[in-house]
């Protein structure tokens, strides 16, 4: 299909009410990729954790296509991002091969986290070859603004153990691309 990698984002659009955030959105798809979901986006450490520049190409290609709404908001000093999927966009991913039958409920899970607990969560995620103290190191180094607790980090870690207990299938060949 020639836009297989669309319409994975798309059927994590579909998962979900609305995406409140940019940052947000970037958490979930970098997790949902390290739990073994098959999105192809590379991902590098910025400043809010990891972040790929593909992925926000990506999406504002969906929204050129109309198959998702973003929605500009001014919150104070700043601007938030809301997405939806279109009517074109449901359309678009019925005639689409993409099957991840797990996604939709690790994305409505994660959706229901803050965007600073996913922050947290792809963080100890980015650095998961590291040993846990050298983790929250790099976590009390690079995200001091932040100020994680030690119980926050624990939290981090139960989440993904969570995530990976409920949706992913024990052998990773259970995606259909």
């Amino acid at each position: 299909m020639l836009l297989k990698e669309h319409a994975k984002l798309v059927g994590a659009f579909s998962a979900c009410e609305e995406i409140i955030g940019r940052k947000k959105l970037q958490k979930m798809i970098y997790i949902a990729k390290k739990l073994s979901f098959p999105f192809q986006e590379k991902f590098e450490f910025h400043f809010y954790g990891p972040y790929s520049e593909e992925l926000t190409l990506r999406v504002e290609e969906l929204c050129n296509m109309g198959f998702l709404h973003e929605i500009r908001e001014k919150k104070g000093g700043y601007y938030q991002y809301r997405y939806t999927l279109t009517e074109e966009g449901k359309a678009f991913l019925t005639h689409s091969e993409v099957v991840m039958p797990q996604l939709e409920g690790a994305v409505i899970d994660m959706n229901g986290q803050s965007a600073r607990f996913l922050e947290l969560v792809s963080t100890v995620l980015y650095f998961d070859t590291l040993p846990y103290e050298e983790v929250e190191d790099k976590i009390f180094t690079l995200k001091r603004k932040q100020r994680y607790t030690k119980e926050e980090i624990a939290e981090a870690y139960e989440y993904i153990e969570q995530l990976k207990k409920q949706y992913v299938p024990s052998s990773n060949t259970g995606w259909s691309q």
